[in-house]
């Protein structure tokens, strides 16, 4: 598992490149919790563009991640979710509480504006 982060304001981008399964997750859970501590992030924008594949490990990170945020008043946001990723997150559920994108840019500019 490869992780990009840029941070612009108190937002995080994050884009994944490869499996979020058991071997990865606690990888990407370090990443955003030490920005979330270190710089005060209250938003994430998670990109799965490059994901091959998710197991019930990454989902929970994923999860977690929301509720941490959440409890913060913060958002995560999710974007660029390849289809046969996209289906095993339709059937956990996650489409339901948290915000899908087409891409960053309109993930980053929605809420932005007054």
């Amino acid at each position: 598992m490869n992780l990009e982060k840029k941070i612009e304001r108190l937002t995080l981008f994050l884009r994944l490149d490869g499996e979020l399964d058991m071997h990865t997750s606690d990888l990407v859970r370090q990443a955003i919790d030490i920005e979330i501590e270190k710089r005060g992030i209250r938003t994430v924008i998670l990109n799965l563009q490059n994901v091959q594949f998710i197991d019930s490990s990454g989902l929970g990170v994923i999860l977690g991640r929301y509720k941490k945020l959440l409890s913060l008043g913060g958002k995560l946001k999710i974007t660029n979710v390849p289809p046969n990723v996209y289906k095993i997150m339709e059937l956990s559920g996650l489409p339901k509480i948290i915000n899908f994108y087409d891409d960053e840019t309109h993930a980053y500019e929605e809420g932005r504006r007054a």
